[in-house]
């Protein structure tokens, strides 16, 4: 049977199954008798070992079967969990991390066995329980002893099975082929969990050394779990006994697997006049059905399945899952149809208001079609939105590690993993977290004795806090650690030549410490597997900003330092204020607009010769738009002007443009590499009389 079609859903619970471990065995360190911890780390090995075996991940299946074993002595208390126990786990999250990388580049495992981890956990078993190991031989004849009490012969229970005239026919036909006809009796732990999926085990193991015509019970049936303990096939085969007998002993959790050649005169429903010589049309039937006896036996499944699946749920089940896992190319698909829909309702809206006619009626649908675009759209962004969770998970497991690679006492506090952002960007910021993580873990956090001559706890703190602002979602990574030497960058940016000792005499502080996004940049004075290559925050600055995100620092000398990354909650449509600047169209994002206001020319300042207004008590710089796009304003210079306030994070502005038009719902298209230079266009959208219209960026331009 294939199994490929299922490995994305494997992949996925995979995912889960790890992160979860991650979490629970870190949980488990600091709380060692907490036996929910212990439960559910159980549970989550217990599922992946069956999960890796059902897909014949066999590497996988082994190394979790080895740590579900630990658990399970940890849970009937006969072994304590110590922290030399809890590293082997960590070690062998990473091995499975790394047989699920190989499944998802590859679709195989690799041919890492993990020998060493495989005898780490036995050593730890051993140590463990010195009594147990002849309870554990004593246990298998137990197991096995249902096999010698059943059936009419010793066992041999497919002699019960009453084949009906076509069976019996398919048979004798095979045997008068040449092929060998068993029966196979097989019998599964007491103590197995996942019934059905050993038994399709089985199933697929002896289907590749021969053809199974019948099941008892139905393959249905043992589909659905519906056997107590045992199953019979009858296996239609050129191999021999002995290899159809060591397949299905190959799976685990299987207790014991008997046979023989199947005698028809022993069975149940046969009849010693059905050996009259048959007429040639009924050996050709049963030739066919020789052949096609794989067939009817595959397809049997399906059929059957759609029949029974309404019996299946009982009348008050509750639901359990009410999620679906959906590709996410897919939603984009549905999100580019969207997109048109309302490039397509713009349009109309642009029409019925070049009409003339007060067409009530037409009217009416615009604003129908206007409320279902709408509703379509923020139903689709919110399937689109995941919690950040999945990406913070695997953080204190990091941090962790660096804390005894680095010899630093530290602890990660999380807040806001809750916080929801597009699937998209969520997938993307994981590796910039990382490395703002790191960089706080090596250079921001000092010794323990530096800390103390600080008087700081000899524990350092890094906090990673996310919540939503507006139409974006803040992400700050803090240390008390500290801080960053705004000399020291200063210095090294002299000796790389990054800029000159005149003008690092006139840089500010923040324009300093922005150095450190260069390409290669680092003040570590020696590179280890942790930092001082330069490669981290040119990284963070790039990455953020193809989301079309901001990040930005602030420090302060042995107190600690802040990084903040602002990214916008979706990428695809955004509500927009459209603007004229020299006679063309511009979208500005509502989520940076703080007001608009009409400005007096007699209430602009110059403060260092640059035009300001004071509002409200705020001194906020002019940005004249009419300038940055080089082009010619159509105002008066005499007349109030029209000013965006703006903000990004503590910084705001006033951008003066030329006329206001209002809001509208926009679809952001990209412009690709064409103008990659010009920082402060993010894009570009299509107005609904066809025009284009590009969409400045107000982060850019502060």
């Amino acid at each position: 049977m294939d199994v490929s079609q299922y490995l994305e859903i494997f992949l996925d619970e995979t995912n889960e199954h790890l992160q979860n471990l991650n979490t629970q065995i870190l949980e488990l360190e600091s709380d060692p008798e907490n036996m929910d911890n212990i439960n559910e780390i159980f549970r989550a090995a217990h599922s992946l070992k069956g999960m890796a075996g059902t897909m014949g991940y066999k590497r996988m299946q082994n190394l979790t079967h080895d740590m579900e074993n630990v658990f399970s002595e940890v849970r009937n208390g006969n072994i304590k969990v110590k922290p030399e126990m809890i590293d082997v786990l960590f070690q062998c999250l990473d091995a499975l991390e790394e047989y699920k990388n190989n499944i998802q580049e590859t679709s195989d495992e690799g041919t890492n066995d993990n020998e060493n981890l495989i005898k780490a956990l036995n050593d730890i078993l051993n140590g463990g329980k010195t009594e147990e190991a002849p309870a554990a031989k004593e246990e298998a004849p137990t197991a096995t002893a249902p096999v010698a009490e059943s059936g009419a012969d010793g066992g041999e229970k497919w002699n019960d099975i009453a084949f009906d005239d076509s069976q019996i026919r398919v048979i004798k036909e095979a045997m008068k082929q040449g092929k060998n006809v068993y029966g196979i009796n097989v019998v599964v732990q007491e103590s197995c969990i996942l019934k059905a999926a050993r038994a399709f085990l089985v199933f697929k193991a002896v289907e590749e050394k021969g053809e199974i015509i019948v099941s008892m019970p139905s393959a249905q049936d043992v589909e659905d779990e519906k056997f107590d303990k045992d199953f019979t096939l009858i296996v239609l085969s050129d191999y021999s006994l002995d290899d159809i007998i060591k397949s299905a002993e190959s799976v685990s959790e299987i207790a014991q697997v008997t046979g023989a050649v199947l005698e028809l005169e022993k069975t149940k429903n046969y009849h010693a006049e059905e050996e009259a010589i048959e007429p040639a049309e009924e050996k050709k039937e049963a030739v066919a059905e020789v052949k096609a006896a794989e067939q009817p036996k595959k397809e049997e499944k399906k059929p059957v399945a759609a029949a029974k699946a309404p019996e299946k749920k009982p009348a008050n089940k509750p639901v359990v899952n009410r999620t679906v896992r959906v590709d996410i190319e897919k939603l984009d698909s549905l999100m580019n149809l969207v997109s048109e829909l309302i490039i397509a309702k713009n349009s109309l809206v642009a029409a019925s208001s070049n009409d003339q006619g007060n067409n009530s009626a037409f009217n009416e649908q615009i604003e129908y079609l206007e409320n279902v675009t709408t509703n379509l759209h923020e139903s689709v962004m919110k399937v689109r939105m995941v919690p950040i969770e999945s990406v913070v998970v695997k953080f204190p497991r990091m941090i962790r590690d660096l804390s005894k690679k680095l010899d630093k006492k530290m602890e990660l506090y999380m807040s806001g993993e809750e916080t929801e952002l597009d699937r998209t960007v969520v997938d993307e910021i994981g590796d910039p977290l990382m490395h703002l993580l790191r960089n706080s873990a090596d250079h921001g956090l000092e010794s323990a004795e530096v800390r103390a001559q600080r008087g700081k706890p000899e524990q350092g703190s890094i906090f990673l806090d996310a919540y939503q602002d507006g139409n974006n979602v803040v992400i700050e990574v803090r240390d008390d650690g500290n801080g960053i030497d705004v000399e020291a960058v200063k210095n090294k940016a002299i000796e790389r030549n990054l800029v000159t000792t005149e003008q690092a005499a006139n840089m500010s502080e923040k324009d300093i410490i922005n150095l450190l996004f260069q390409p290669g940049f680092s003040t570590s004075e020696k590179v280890t597997d942790v930092s001082g290559r330069g490669v981290g925050l040119d990284v963070v600055k790039s990455k953020i900003e193809s989301l079309s995100g901001e990040v930005e620092v602030k420090s302060k000398w042995g107190e600690g330092s802040t990084w903040t990354i602002r990214l916008p909650l979706t990428l695809a449509i955004i509500q927009a204020l459209m603007v004229v600047v020299g006679g063309e169209k511009y979208a500005i994002s509502l989520g940076s607009i703080q007001t608009i206001e009409d400005i007096s020319p007699n209430d602009i300042k110059l403060v260092e010769n640059k035009e300001v207004i004071n509002l409200r008590g705020t001194v906020i710089p002019l940005i004249r738009l009419t300038e940055v796009l080089d082009v010619e304003s159509t105002r008066s210079p005499e007349d109030n002007l029209i000013v965006v306030i703006v903000k990004k994070g503590d910084k705001m502005a006033g951008l003066v443009i030329d006329e206001l038009i209002g809001q509208q719902e926009i679809v952001i298209k990209s412009l690709g590499k064409y103008i990659k230079q010009c920082k402060f266009i993010s894009g570009a959208t299509i107005l609904g009389d066809g025009e284009v219209a590009l969409i400045l960026d107000a982060n850019a331009l502060l």
